[in-house]
Parts: structure tokens; sequence; C-alpha cells
């Protein structure tokens, strides 16, 4: 499979940032994917949901991995996409690569999110990031890709400060164009 980042996988990539934008306004973390087929068509798109679910694994990567395990044979699994506004945390990638599906292309690495964090002064998470490769080896992991990532970590920062109650929940800035 390519590494090479085509205007289809911007397109999907802008819509991850899309989904990532809504959770946050929704009152979730700033996380979402979209699962697309071999031919290029969107087959699911979720949103981190954890604090509208109280579920910790709500998890926008980990429902499109149940949505492809009920919807898609392995062989359709394989071949497809899953694009994301962040690298998968660990569970998400296991679970990625136990279920067989193809690339990943994210916005922002995982490493990146954890050092944006740490530059704000906020506790490290309760899973240590690491590279989606690292547990799934076989899978082909495309991060970060700019400018999406520049994006993502706005969205994280805004996030941040509404979090901290420096910002309030509805003054989240357009970003630029891409």
């Amino acid at each position: 499979m390519s590494t090479e980042i085509s205007g289809i996988d911007e397109q999907h990539l802008r819509r991850c940032v899309d989904l990532a934008i809504q959770a946050f306004e929704n009152g979730d973390d700033p996380f979402g994917s979209v699962l697309v087929g071999a031919d290029g068509a969107v087959l699911a798109e979720a949103m981190n949901r954890e604090t509208s679910d109280a579920d910790p694994t709500a998890h926008p990567e980990l429902a499109l991995v149940n949505w492809a395990i009920a919807h898609l044979t392995p062989d359709q699994r394989g071949a497809s996409t899953v694009y994301t506004s962040g690298e998968h945390c660990p569970m998400c990638a296991a679970a990625h690569g136990w279920a067989g599906l193809g690339r990943v292309v994210a916005a922002a690495s995982a490493a990146q999110l954890a050092q944006w964090r740490a530059s704000w002064g906020l506790p490290a998470g309760p899973v240590t990031p690491i590279p989606l490769t690292d547990i799934a080896p076989e899978v082909v992991v495309i991060t970060p890709v700019a400018p999406f990532d520049a994006q993502m970590r706005e969205v994280h920062r805004q996030a941040q400060r509404v979090h901290a109650g420096t910002e309030g929940q509805g003054n989240l800035r357009p970003l630029p164009d891409i």
C-alpha cells in the first residue's frame, strides 16, 4: 500500500477534523474517524463519545472496528482505510489489528498529542501513547499529516482551555482552510 497522500486522503482527513470539532462541540474530546472502502467510498463515520456515553472506551476508531466486523468481509476490512484525527490509542490499535483493517492515515500522531498535552501542563493519559505499528506491525500508518496535525493541535488546545475553564464551549474558533 502506498504511503503517499492523495487528494482523496486529504478530503477524508478534512472530514475527520470536522468530526473532531463536532465531538468537542458535543462535550466530548475532539476525535473523529472515517472508514473508507477500497473504492474510496465512505463506509462509516464516528466521533468520540466518551463523555456523551459515559464510557471511556467510546473512541471513534473502536466504533469503526466494531462496525467493520459486523458489516465487512475479512478481505474488505483488509482493503479499507481508517482516516482519523489522531493516531489510535493502544486499545484501538489492538482492535484494528485483530479486526484486520487496512492502512491508517492520521492527522496527528500519538507522540504529538502526548507532547502537546505535556506542553500545556496536563497530566499524561491513563494509557501510554505507543505508535500503532508497535502494536499492529503489519498495518501501514501515515502520520502526522501536515497541515491537518496543526489544525488538530489548535482544536486540542481550545478543548484544553475549555476543560480548564479559561474559555467557553461555544468559543471554538474557525480553523484556517486548507
